[in-house]
């Protein structure tokens, strides 16, 4: 039974406690407010952006910050979704997404990579890793278009599991600068050419935002994108989730371990201020000559035959 009342629990957490709806919807959303609240992710009056997908992370955030900030005079949510281009996938993502925005209230802006670089990531994938491009695309038509909207800052549904992995992904590649961005607010220090990113669900786990949105009916599918299965992310996702299964609490003391380093890398790269420089193709801030965007884009465009 549920550990504060007698109704039938709908998910034990890793504690070992046991939550009915009622509890456990209680608990997911005062976790979202103490990670706004600690972290210091939203001020008094802000624009924020929703990065949405139509998957259940996206828009539980979204559903929870619409239930926090609905009647908050100050703060306007919008959802921002980028259209990939991938069959049988992405349509029926982005036609739930619309709807679900419009139950809210909330403005929806979509944003296609077939109309903002002439091609979708069907047709370029072939012979690439299909998530180091879209990975790279999509964050830069999120910023630009949080940019445009005039956001204060760009919420996106990552959690627990995401983090982990990504720490994980870090450490395999030596790749601690991009350790040094991570946190529940991405990046080192503010640039005017970026839109700072917030993850509300920072400390819930994929199962727990699973079972918020399986029994608050936020999805009817939890289908993942077809090009995850072949994804480095998903071996590392694979490995955490055999290692949670055999030692449980093991996600949360990876990232809450991390955090406490985090403050000294944030500090060092910090003090690396001299690396940003602007790209020589489109300006936006980057440490080499070319964005990676457009180191994508140029092979892209040399494959000719790909297009």
């Amino acid at each position: 039974m549920c550990r504060h009342c007698e109704e039938n629990p709908v998910i034990t957490l890793v504690s070992g406690v046991q939550l009915c709806k009622k509890c456990f919807s209680y608990y997911v959303e005062k976790k979202v407010r103490k990670t706004i609240r600690v972290h210091k992710l939203i001020k008094k009056e802000e624009k924020i952006g929703v990065a949405v997908s139509g998957g259940k992370d996206s828009l539980t955030v979204l559903k929870i910050l619409h239930s926090i900030y609905k009647d908050v005079p100050h703060i306007e949510l919008i959802a921002i979704l980028i259209d990939e281009g991938i069959a049988g996938y992405r349509d029926a993502s982005m036609k739930h997404a619309k709807q679900f925005c419009e139950s809210l209230a909330v403005p929806i802006h979509i944003v296609s990579y077939k109309e903002s670089f002439g091609f979708s990531l069907d047709s370029v994938v072939k012979g690439r890793k299909p998530c180091s491009v879209c990975g790279v695309l999509r964050r830069d038509l999120l910023n630009k278009k949080a940019k445009e909207l005039a956001c204060d800052k760009l919420v996106t549904g990552h959690n627990l599991d995401d983090e982990a992995q990504t720490i994980l992904m870090n450490q395999f590649r030596k790749n601690v600068a991009m350790s040094a961005r991570l946190g529940p607010m991405t990046g080192i220090r503010e640039h005017d050419a970026f839109v700072r990113r917030i993850k509300p669900l920072y400390f819930l786990s994929e199962k727990e935002i699973m079972t918020y949105a399986y029994v608050h009916e936020i999805v009817e599918d939890f289908s993942e994108c077809p090009y995850n299965k072949v994804s480095y992310r998903n071996r590392v996702r694979e490995l955490l989730n055999t290692m949670e299964e055999q030692y449980p609490g093991t996600k949360h003391a990876l990232v809450n371990s991390f955090l406490e380093v985090l403050p000294l890398l944030k500090k060092e790269f910090s003090q690396q201020k001299g690396q940003i420089k602007k790209c020589s193709s489109c300006s936006s801030p980057t440490s080499k000559d070319l964005c990676q965007k457009c180191v994508v884009l140029e092979e892209i465009h040399s494959q000719k035959n790909v297009l």
